[in-house]
């Protein structure tokens, strides 16, 4: 079993999303950022981790969202949803890549039509309800 965490700044009606590098099974792919959370870690150190190396940013962790499973190569895997608030928005100072190739601030209702990973689509449905209930 692996247990990862999808991080959701959520902004004006928009939601902060990542296109992954190309490579792996997903690869080339939007997500919600995150990561897989290392042994000994908590949710909120994996986050605050993850968007460090991810992205060079400090976060602040908020309350969570949703949770999601599914099969990845015979292992069972599980997402968890939470909401973050980025120190900086990554618009007035880029912020540095790492594992991604390009990231935007985007309206929540487009994620569908987006070339998302599938376990995030899962978590959407969530994510939008949520996003409805702090506007």
């Amino acid at each position: 079993m692996s247990r990862s965490v999808a991080c959701i700044d959520f902004r004006a009606g928009k939601v902060f999303i990542a296109k992954r590098q190309n490579t792996g099974d997903m690869g080339n792919r939007w997500e919600f950022p995150g990561g897989k959370i290392d042994q000994g870690e908590d949710f909120e150190k994996a986050i605050k981790r993850e968007m460090q190396e991810e992205f060079g940013v400090s976060v602040d962790v908020g309350p969570y969202i949703a949770s999601t499973s599914f099969m990845h190569k015979g292992k069972e895997c599980f997402v968890d949803a939470f909401s973050v608030h980025f120190h900086e928005d990554g618009i007035e100072r880029k912020f540095k890549l790492t594992e991604h190739t390009d990231y935007c601030w985007e309206d929540i209702d487009k994620i569908p039509e987006l070339n998302f990973v599938d376990s995030d689509l899962q978590l959407y449905p969530a994510i939008k309800k949520w996003s409805e209930t702090i506007n």
